[in-house]
């Protein structure tokens, strides 16, 4: 079996890692071709350029380099219809796999699996279609997933998302870090502003201020932010004035994430900003508050496109709104800090929405890269 395999960034990476790791389980035969990072490397691709030309976003990051992105987008489809695999499977980063993908479609059969569907469920649901017309199937990492993108067309498998996989802390390892960081008999605060320079620009802030309103019904409040490698500096700087003084855990001191995973367990509540670190709370079970914002422009368009009433993953895996979330205009200090007031006052509020969305993401089930491996070569098979 021959699989032609292109990520673009560390969390497609991951994904392919694990599915590669599958398929070397099941079909011992299998070969690789493509694009990838270390740990798609670490199961025999020979990458044949580097990952990180991929890993640009934003408008502004992506201009400067269009010419190159657009040739190495010709390249990739053409060393897949010279090479002809089995599959093709392109991996989350659609502004560049989908492209590839529409090339080799308008000059070949190969068949094209797109690992991580786009969540038409929430805003821009035409993706769905205009992605029909050169992706054959999906792999979907949520559990509601595959009615939206069968319903265009395409086949789909919900795979299970990467979360349920993740290790955890033990309780040990959790008690040993509140005796290291929590002061007193106050509450420990995970806080957690993003990994994007925009978004941890616009949220810490009004973190600060709203865990310094925390402050005041919790003197003894303790405060914990695992970093993001691309802003530790960028928090460092922004945080140097809160009202509180957090503990910054940067990844260059915990290469394997061992600290990190401690201070999710440990944390009694979770101030965060919206994506998939509510999945890795719930995993930890540790209760949250979900805050964001955008810019102005971006929130305007936002707000007529998006299709939910809810932006918090546990809320829609779970169909619950347990986890209370500020978004946009309601993103302010006052209103996030009574948040985590009544999130403390009733901690195990969110523990039933957290259990059901673990279940519906696969805990306890097979590992989402082995489902992801046979659901491929089910598809390669019979295509």
């Amino acid at each position: 079996m021959r699989v032609f395999v292109i990520a673009g960034e560390p969390s497609g990476d991951a994904l392919g890692g694990a599915v590669m790791t599958g398929l070397r389980q099941l079909r011992p035969d299998v070969s690789f071709d493509g694009v990838g990072g270390p740990l798609m490397q670490a199961q025999g691709l020979v990458s044949r350029f580097p990952m990180d030309e991929l890993s640009v976003m934003g408008l502004a990051e992506v201009l400067p380099k269009y010419r190159a992105l657009k040739r190495r987008i010709a390249e990739c489809a053409q060393a897949v219809l010279d090479t002809r695999p089995d599959v093709l499977l392109t991996i989350d980063s659609p502004d560049f796999c989908l492209r590839v993908a529409k090339l080799v479609k308008a000059r070949s059969d190969i068949t094209t699996v797109h690992y991580v569907a786009p969540s038409v469920w929430a805003w821009r649901p035409k993706r769905a279609d205009r992605m029909a017309r050169h992706i054959d199937h999906v792999l979907a990492l949520l559990p509601f997933e595959p009615p939206y993108m069968t319903a265009a067309g395409m086949g789909c498998d919900f795979v299970g998302h990467p979360v349920v996989a993740q290790p955890q802390a033990s309780q040990a390892e959790a008690e040993a870090f509140r005796a290291q960081y929590r002061n007193g008999d106050g509450p420990l605060v995970l806080a957690l502003p993003g990994s994007r320079k925009g978004e941890v620009t616009r949220l810490t802030a009004r973190f600060g201020a709203a865990l310094g309103q925390l402050r005041d019904s919790h003197p003894d409040l303790s405060v914990v932010i695992p970093c993001a490698a691309s802003v530790v500096g960028l928090v460092r700087d922004l945080t140097a004035h809160w009202p509180v003084t957090p503990v910054l855990i940067d990844p260059a001191d915990d290469p394997e994430g061992a600290v990190k995973r401690a201070a999710f367990r440990a944390a009694d509540v979770a101030l965060a900003a919206s994506g998939t670190v509510s999945l890795e709370l719930a995993a930890a079970g540790t209760p949250m508050v979900i805050a964001y914002d955008m810019a102005w422009l971006s929130r305007v368009i936002m707000q007529r496109m998006v299709r939910i009433d809810t932006v918090t993953l546990v809320n829609l895996v779970s169909d619950t709104r347990a986890v209370p979330e500020y978004i946009a205009a309601n993103c302010t200090a006052d209103k996030i800090s009574a948040g985590l007031r009544d999130t403390l006052a009733a901690p195990g509020a969110q523990q039933v929405a957290m259990d059901v969305t673990m279940d519906q993401l696969g805990r306890g089930g097979e590992a989402p890269g082995l489902r992801a491996a046979r659901a491929l070569i089910a598809v390669a098979e019979n295509a």
